[in-house]
């Protein structure tokens, strides 16, 4: 139905019309459609979901709605979606809430899911742990399929997913895994263990997320498997989770790459004094590194005081030099999140980059010398095609040393366990403006001194 139609039932307050609407609307669209109602009307549209429904929509609301339903709720309304809501979802919520909204949620919590959660909540913020559910299903060996069925049955109703059961012993120890399409496909008297699949692809509670989120990627997998050390199995992470964690390496990636601290919040919800934050330490440092752009115009001030058309095309020389760079560091910073580079590949990416500048140097500095004289006209000023051939030379010379930069500082981040983002835009651009000065520069007075102009 048509937003502006569901709108005008809000301002309405036509319940009875809404009702049956809202029940027959995906989650995530309800979600979407309340971030935009007031803040009276969201408390009362909210209860008009079906408990299932809300809990859903719940889920997908952001962290202020989240909060400020929350604060609405008696405890057993709060407690009612809490009853609902998948172990890890609710761990989300609660690294998100301050210090009394969680008190007051695990107060709603029974014993054992107040236990469980505080279980989670002592990994590390970045791990496999802090994503993981433990709401899987879990068979043994020694079962027959139709054993395995009837424990889906009784047991599924409540865990997260159930396509793919675990089968362990009774210890926990992880043994094998069976999908049920396998499951369906074999006899009722089939034994789990002769179906099952024991080569496993498993993580540990440490794992990094990110890491986590690659061999999702990576082998397309709908859930992962996650054991503790002496590899029992406490959990498994579903693939909604890995897809966030994918979502939020990329946001922080690009807002890395333009120079911005990562925010927690979506632009409209952060306040301009987060932003200020988050932008200022990367103006103020790059402010800075622009001084020495300043620093080496000032020591050859002389030479570029010889024509005012080689001050000119400063701007020009420092812009190409940078987005060559960029395009070299782009390009590698990708190779190294999707695992395709690593810091043994650094010839190659040095000897395909030397060969890809000289191309492209080539081809720029024919094409810029053609403009110097066709549309810049510098044949008619004295000495214009030494200026020319400055320019032309100091172009070639810098998309080769950009490309070389871009190429390979990413890769020496990684090697320090840096984040290869940060050393990308705007970081490298500074450096190859200051690189691509002290080469036209010095490229100028060899042209040029030698007709004693200088």
């Amino acid at each position: 139905m048509d937003e502006e139609i569901l709108f005008s039932m809000i301002k309405e307050k036509n319940i009875r019309e809404l009702r049956p609407i809202l029940a027959a609307m995906n989650a995530v669209d309800i979600a979407h459609l309340l971030n935009d109602v007031s803040k009276e009307d969201l408390p009362i549209l909210f209860r008009l979901l079906p408990k299932d429904l809300a809990a859903d929509t719940f889920v997908e609301m952001d962290t202020d709605m989240q909060h400020l339903l929350i604060s609405s709720f008696s405890d057993r309304e709060l407690r009612l979606i809490l009853e609902e809501l998948f172990i890890d979802d609710t761990v989300d919520i609660i690294e998100e809430m301050p210090a009394n909204v969680v008190k007051r949620i695990l107060n709603q919590s029974d014993a054992e899911s107040r236990k469980t959660i505080n279980e989670i909540l002592q990994y590390p913020e970045d791990s496999a742990g802090s994503l993981m559910t433990i709401e899987y299903v879990t068979l043994r060996k020694d079962m027959t399929v139709k054993d395995a069925f009837d424990t889906i049955r009784k047991t599924g109703v409540d865990k997260e997913t159930i396509y793919t059961c675990y089968v362990t012993d009774h210890q926990k120890y992880l043994q094998g895994i069976v999908t049920v399409k396998t499951l369906l496909l074999s006899k009722d008297n089939t034994l789990i263990k002769d179906i099952m699949e024991t080569n496993i692809i498993h993580i540990d509670t440490h794992t990094d997320k990110e890491e986590v989120a690659k061999l999702f990627s990576k082998y397309s997998f709908l859930a992962m498997p996650v054991v503790d050390k002496e590899g029992r199995l406490v959990g498994i992470i579903t693939v909604d989770d890995a897809m966030d964690v994918i979502e939020d390496e990329a946001t922080e990636d690009i807002t890395k790459l333009a120079g911005v601290t990562p925010a927690d919040k979506p632009y409209l919800k952060t306040s301009i004094w987060q932003i200020w934050a988050n932008r200022v330490p990367w103006l103020l440092f790059l402010m800075v590194g622009a001084t020495f752009t300043g620093m080496i115009i000032r020591k050859y001030e002389s030479t570029l005081a010889v024509s005012i058309a080689l001050t000119a095309f400063i701007p020009m020389l420092m812009d190409t030099g940078g987005n060559a760079s960029s395009q070299a560091s782009v390009t590698v910073i990708r190779g190294l999140a999707l695992d395709e580079l690593e810091f043994k590949d650094i010839g190659k990416i040095l000897w395909k980059e030397t060969r890809l500048s000289i191309l492209l140097g080539g081809t720029l500095s024919v094409a810029c010398f053609i403009k110097l004289m066709a549309i810049d006209q510098l044949f008619r000023i004295p000495h214009g095609y030494i200026i020319a051939a400055a320019v032309c030379v100091t172009m070639f010379i810098t998309i080769m040393v950009a490309k070389i930069i871009g190429g390979t500082l990413p890769l020496f981040a990684k090697l320090l366990k840096l984040d290869p983002a940060v050393v990308a835009n705007p970081f490298i651009t500074t450096m190859v403006d200051a690189v691509s000065l002290i080469i036209y520069c010095n490229v100028t007075i060899l042209l040029l001194r030698p007709l004693g102009v200088l």
